[in-house]
């Protein structure tokens, strides 16, 4: 692909005239103005400049993994030296979009087999190469859910990450698309005497969560049951919790999303993320992104290339059925190792880890009175009522090296105090006792 950059002063001045303006600064008088002067220090040599990024350094708060207890959709989970040690290497780092085939048979395979593990995780027929993040993923889920019905009404739990649901409607808006949240029960589960009420022919899709923002497992074969096969079943799927659970495509989803930080990725100060978008084969072309496909060349070898690139984002970019302009190529590949050096057998080891930590420390949790707000079923997460001041030891946990459970009763006011518990495989049953024993206090 080549990009044509005008480069002499005749040519900016036609381009600047053809859309109407006399200047490149005219092209910015619509940014307002925030800053007035630039409060930056004169130049001083390399030494001092390092000591003074050091010295900033120091006042990161740095947690020890065992003592993370956040979660709320970006996860602490050990990753074997091996995933990093791989990703290290410069020929996966310097890679770029592999637009040329011939040249970038290693990138090309790596995203078909990232592909292929997605669907074997998700139950689904087809994935594409990546989105930016699990709310983008979902958000563009929305999207082709309108591509493939032409209508669009969307029904949305209100147990789905609320970043989500906000990045959601910012993506819709623009295209009149209507969002309705369906409320949850006692159980934590989505209502399904609600979701009857509102389905309609007009409705183009419902969306859940698995597990769902709360922790709790949705039951999709009593969703699916309820959902006509002509609305679109969205799933919006934690990739860790398919080792143990049911794939959401053996209950007819269409389309199932999420985020894949936690196959692999440390969660840097919430990111960097990465989105899989998995569906169905006769929905393949409304999907957004693209595919990697195998095939075979002129003398019979196997080979891969960049197959139904539906973006268009090379040409015809006014029939592109997403604007993104790129994915997270270089995160795929370190699911894609992560998933490998796992296997099945080792990823379910993980989850039922963080299961059974989950559960122990829920149970120690409620012992010291820090009852369980929801009795469905969870899987490493659970909400927990908690004391009026939480919020304040929730920041003086920090001073305890304890970066402890998210107050999320500002999201959802209905709840009261509360907060959401998230636990892994690396808690341990000390960091685990010191945690309620600081919550205690």
């Amino acid at each position: 692909m080549h990009r044509y950059i005008p480069h002499t002063e005749e040519e900016i001045k036609q381009m600047l005239e053809e859309i109407g303006v006399s200047s490149i600064d005219d092209l910015f008088v619509d940014v307002p103005k925030t800053i007035d002067g630039y409060n930056i220090p004169d130049g001083k040599d390399e030494f001092t400049v390092r000591k003074s990024v050091e010295a900033l350094a120091k006042e990161n708060v740095i947690f020890e993994p065992e003592n993370v207890f956040i979660g709320a959709g970006i996860y602490y989970h050990y990753i074997p030296s091996v995933v990093k040690h791989m990703a290290s290497n410069p020929n996966f780092i310097t890679a770029y979009t592999p637009y040329q085939a011939e040249v970038s048979q290693g990138t090309l395979q790596m995203l078909f087999e990232y592909q292929t593990m997605m669907c074997e995780l998700t139950g689904m027929e087809v994935a594409n190469s990546s989105m930016y993040d699990g709310a983008s993923a979902f958000a563009e889920s929305l999207l082709m859910a309108t591509r493939i019905t032409g209508k669009t009404k969307m029904i949305v739990a209100q147990t789905i990450n609320p970043e989500y649901r906000t990045v959601a409607k910012t993506y819709t808006k623009p295209l009149d698309i209507q969002i309705t949240e369906v409320k949850y029960d006692e159980t934590g589960r989505i209502d399904l005497e609600e979701l009857k009420k509102m389905l309609s022919d007009d409705v183009a899709a419902v969306a859940v969560a698995y597990t769902n923002f709360f922790g709790i497992v949705e039951d999709l074969k009593a969703i699916r049951e309820i959902v006509p096969q002509n609305v679109v079943f969205i799933v919006v799927a934690e990739p860790v919790s398919l080792a143990l659970l049911e794939a959401p495509g053996k209950f007819g989803a269409d389309i199932v999303v999420g985020e894949g930080q936690s196959l692999g990725v440390t969660p840097n100060l919430g990111g960097p993320g990465i989105g899989f978008f998995t569906t169905l084969e006769k929905h393949v072309r409304k999907m957004p992104g693209r595919l990697i496909g195998e095939t075979k060349d002129v003398d019979g070898k196997k080979g891969y290339v960049m197959i139904l690139q539906t973006r268009e984002q090379h040409i015809r970019r006014e029939k592109a059925t997403s604007n993104i302009c790129s994915n997270q190529a270089y995160i795929a590949l370190i699911n894609a190792l992560y998933l490998s050096t796992m296997g099945p057998n080792g990823l379910k080891e993980v989850a039922w880890r963080s299961y059974n930590n989950a559960h122990a420390l829920a149970q120690m949790l409620e012992e010291r009175g820090f009852k369980r707000i929801f009795n469905g079923e969870f899987f490493n997460e659970f909400v927990i009522k908690v004391p009026d001041n939480y919020r304040t030891k929730w920041h003086e946990m920090v001073k305890e090296g304890i970066l402890g459970p998210i107050p999320i009763d500002r999201v959802y006011k209905e709840l009261g105090p509360s907060a959401l518990v998230c636990a892994t495989e690396v808690n341990n049953k000390n960091s685990m006792v010191r945690l309620v024993e600081v919550m205690s206090k």
